[in-house]
Formats: C-alpha cells, sequence, structure tokens
C-alpha cells in the first residue's frame, strides 16, 4: 500500500534524469511538495517542467548545487533550511561513475567516493535536526547490488591504487549501505528512518561517459535492461508506503527486503567508515 503525500515535502537528488527524476515524478503523483536537487539549472529546470506536466503537481522546486563540492553542499543545505519548514523524505539518488579515468572533485578528493558516499553523509548530516523535527520521516538512499563484490580499503578510500572504474562505484556503494545500517543504529527512537535499495541494473545516464566498446555492450544489453521509472519504484516505495513506516536499517529490491553482503553487516566497520566520512567532510553528526 502507498500512501497520498499530501502535506509532505521531499527532497530528491540527481533528481533532473534517470532513477531521481522518476522518484521525483512518483513522489509529485502522491501529492508531495517534492524539491529536485540537481547539478545544471537548465537541466534541473527542464525535468522541473516535465514532472509538472506528467504529475498535474505544481508544488515543485528546484535547487542546484554540484555534489562533488563540499562548499556547494553546505550552501545548498543552508538554502534548503531557509526556504522550508519540513523535511518528511530525502531521497539519496545522485550518483556517478567516472569511467574514463580517475578524476578528483573540487575538495581534491576521488570523484565516486565523493558525489556517490561523501555527499550524501553531508548532506544528510546537515538535514538532520530537520528531518528530526518532521518525524515520522524517512532517509532513502539509492546504492547497488554492485556492492556484493567488494570490501573496502580504509587505506585507499579515495581510490589511488590500480583505479578501476567498476570497482570504485562498487566500493562506494558498499558505502552506501554501510552508511545506511550506521545511521539506522545513530536515529534509533527518533521516528526517522534510514534504508537504502538496489534499483535493479538500469539504463541511465551512469553508461553516458563509457568508451565506445563498452557503450556497444551497453546497447546490446539494453532489452534488459529496467527503465528508470522500474528502477525508482522501490524508492518511493519506501518513501511513501505504509507498509514500511517504522523499518529500519535494511536492504530492498524489488520492494521486498533483502540480505545484503555478509561484508556490510559489520558494524565496527560502518563506524569506521561513519569516523572516516566525518573527518574527509569535516562533520560532526
Amino acid at each position: 500500500m502507498t500512501d497520498g503525500m499530501q502535506g509532505k515535502t521531499c527532497l530528491v537528488t540527481g533528481a533532473n534524469a534517470g532513477i531521481g527524476k522518476e522518484a521525483a515524478l512518483g513522489l509529485a503523483r502522491l501529492g508531495a511538495t517534492v524539491v529536485l536537487l540537481c547539478r545544471s539549472e537548465a537541466r534541473g529546470g527542464a525535468a522541473l517542467a516535465e514532472i509538472e506536466r506528467r504529475s498535474g503537481n505544481r508544488a515543485l522546486h528546484l535547487l542546484v548545487a554540484d555534489l562533488a563540492s563540499q562548499r556547494e553542499i553546505r550552501r545548498v543545505a543552508a538554502e534548503y533550511l531557509e526556504r522550508f519548514e519540513r523535511l518528511d523524505v530525502l531521497v539519496n539518488n545522485a550518483a556517478v561513475l567516472a569511467w574514463r579515468e580517475r578524476r578528483l572533485g573540487e575538495d581534491g578528493l576521488e570523484l565516486t567516493f565523493a558525489v556517490n558516499h561523501l555527499a550524501p553523509f553531508l548532506l544528510t548530516g546537515l538535514l538532520l535536526d530537520r528531518l528530526r523535527a518532521s518525524a515520522p520521516s524517512r532517509i532513502v538512499t539509492v546504492a547497488s547490488g554492485a556492492h556484493r563484490r567488494q570490501a573496502l580499503d580504509f587505506e585507499d578510500l579515495q581510490n589511488e591504487r590500480d583505479y578501476s572504474p567498476f570497482d570504485a562505484y562498487s566500493r562506494s556503494k558498499l558505502a552506501n549501505v554501510y552508511f545506511t545500517y550506521e545511521l539506522a543504529r545513530r536515529l534509533e527512537g527518533t521516528g526517522v528512518t534510514a534504508n537504502c535499495l538496489h534499483p535493479g541494473v538500469v539504463s541511465t545516464a551512469l553508461f553516458r561517459d563509457m568508451k565506445w566498446w563498452q557503450r556497444i555492450a551497453i546497447w546490446l544489453g539494453r532489452p534488459f535492461l529496467l527503465t528508470p521509472a522500474r528502477g525508482a519504484d522501490t524508492a518511493v516505495h519506501l518513501a511513501a508506503s505504509a507498509d514500511v513506516a517504522g523499518v529500519t536499517g535494511r536492504y530492498f529490491e524489488k520492494r521486498e527486503e533483502v540480505r545484503s553482503s555478509p561484508a556490510s553487516y559489520d558494524a565496527a566497520l560502518a563506524r569506521r567508515l561513519w569516523e572516516a566520512s566525518e573527518a574527509l567532510t569535516e562533520s560532526r553528526s
């Protein structure tokens, strides 16, 4: 059962395309006030106009920030807190996959780890008081089944040794799972839940920077990839369904709770990652 979301305010990152746009659309169709956080004002504005047209919901807003920049994350979090009194749902969806080479963001941090893990870690921390004040509220983080093939190397969180694009992505998705489980433990009793999900293998813009032979492989596999709408379904379910009210610290696939990788349940490693993330973002959550 999926509840109506009238009176609730939802923030979706990476909402200009793919899973993020479809999650924002799904929440808009349920009547929520939806705030799209996008890197490009032009693409974000186009997505907002499309979602308004398809949903009939005019309670849509756009925030613009580059989540590779901690300065930008702090600015946009402050803007959100100034403009919106509530935060009922935070969907951490934005992600990158640097296919061609290891890249650094504004803060000198490896881009995949910075955007996929440190950005939601920092943004969530900056918005936690508003989430607590809006409780019962929910934090939904889009992870990936790719996390199952990795372990974290705490001596190389920046992926400096033998950089592999998909390995870096997979490790960042494992970090999403650790983050969710540790966040749920820290939020116990507050009325704020934290869950993560595998959206399936979805045809999204993550593949746009692939080398030519990789793009051919993806093109050949397109009949087997999920649409962004199907990929967003579990995120919308976790954001809005009464069936998961109060459920926290869990990993979902196709709307069902499933087990994440055995390594992901190591609470000591989750705490270690949390502490490392605080140091890298100069924050205390």
